[in-house]
């Protein structure tokens, strides 16, 4: 038997959870928490006993005891900015997420649930490539002004696996490429991996980069503040329309690309322009990706749920593959990606980092 992994990936109404063992998957079930249930608590870490106690429950109805465990790997939160890697989660990284201190999200409950269950069974508890992954290059964190520089806020964990998951398609590691990877969601982001390090990426929730499903990506400013001042919107209200009613959704009412898609076959012209567009930035960012290493990239990787569109993928595909072969690896496994890197600390092919 190999090893044996409990996956936690807490979203704000449910809780994914999975057994894997080595890297394949063995057990998956998605707990639905009810807004009902949820009501009951003030606070996301309100949520911990009850949330853990599900996940148990999980283990339980598989005849798994934490003892059988290799390890429990959780969906990292937001943290401090930090190298990409596998992390142990320590008492630093703990009172970080429960304190909410660089921010609180139902991911956060990753790591503190994890933790929980592995202290009773005296297991390792790890978490894999956070949202907070930051290995931008100095150059690039400078923008034209000095109060705003560019954070790091993309896919890491997506974008991570992916990368190393067509590397040893290649027998090549990860660390010897370069390589431009597209995430494609309700957000999108588009890095360069020069030789493991993502030296370059658009921060893609505030603001920059292409226009995704639900995300307006970079706007002209001047218009978007004289838009933001003269309808005396709110700190609130910016962001929203920044993440959550910007990009496809602003245009069309939708951030559904099937949908859209429908709509582009039955003749919608102005649903294709606005479609085109999104897929334009997205290859627009993907020329800009391969300057940090002056245009020497091996392979274009497009992945997330929009790279299951033929349509997406094969228009961005006519716009750069004078730069690189492009290689399509569509979906989101997050839940793959998660016992994969559990997987490469506890097989000695990479070391654990602290935080």
């Amino acid at each position: 038997m190999g090893f044996m992994f409990l996956v936690i990936n807490p979203g704000s109404t449910s809780t994914k959870v999975a057994l894997y063992e080595d890297t394949k998957e063995v057990a998956t079930e998605s707990l639905s928490h009810s807004a009902a249930e949820l009501e009951k608590f003030h606070g996301i870490m309100d949520q911990l006993e009850y949330r853990t106690e599900a996940v148990k429950r999980f283990l339980q109805a598989h005849n798994m005891v934490p003892a059988r465990l290799s390890a429990i790997v959780g969906r990292g939160g937001l943290l401090r900015p930090i190298p990409g890697g596998t992390y142990q989660v320590n008492e630093k990284m703990l009172d970080d997420l429960k304190a909410g201190t660089y921010g609180l999200h139902a991911s956060n409950l990753g790591a503190v649930i994890a933790a929980a269950i592995a202290k009773e069974a005296n297991l390792p508890a790890l978490v894999v490539d956070p949202v907070v992954v930051d290995e931008l290059a100095p150059i690039a964190r400078i923008t034209g002004r000095p109060e705003a520089p560019k954070r790091s806020i993309f896919h890491a964990l997506n974008q991570k696996a992916v990368a190393k998951r067509y590397a040893a398609s290649i027998q090549r590691s990860y660390e010897d490429l370069n390589l431009i990877v597209a995430h494609l969601g309700g957000g999108i982001s588009v890095g360069c991996h020069q030789h493991g390090q993502v030296v370059e990426v658009n921060n893609a929730l505030d603001g920059d980069g292409p226009f995704s499903p639900e995300r307006a990506g970079t706007v002209q400013v001047a218009a978007f503040v004289e838009y933001v001042v003269s309808n005396g919107l709110t700190k609130d209200k910016v962001a929203k329309l920044l993440a959550g009613r910007g990009g496809l959704v602003a245009h069309l009412g939708t951030q559904d690309a099937r949908e859209i898609e429908k709509r582009i076959q039955a003749g919608d012209r102005h649903a294709a322009l606005v479609y085109d567009a999104m897929i334009y930035q997205i290859a627009r960012g993907i020329g800009a990706a391969a300057v940090p290493v002056r245009g020497k990239v091996d392979a274009i990787l497009l992945t997330g749920g929009i790279a299951y569109s033929r349509y997406v993928t094969d228009q961005i595909t006519s716009y750069v593959e004078f730069i690189a072969p492009v290689v399509v690896i569509p979906g989101e496994n997050e839940m793959q990606a998660l016992a994969e890197g559990a997987y490469r600390v506890m097989s000695n092919q990479e070391e654990s980092r602290m935080y």
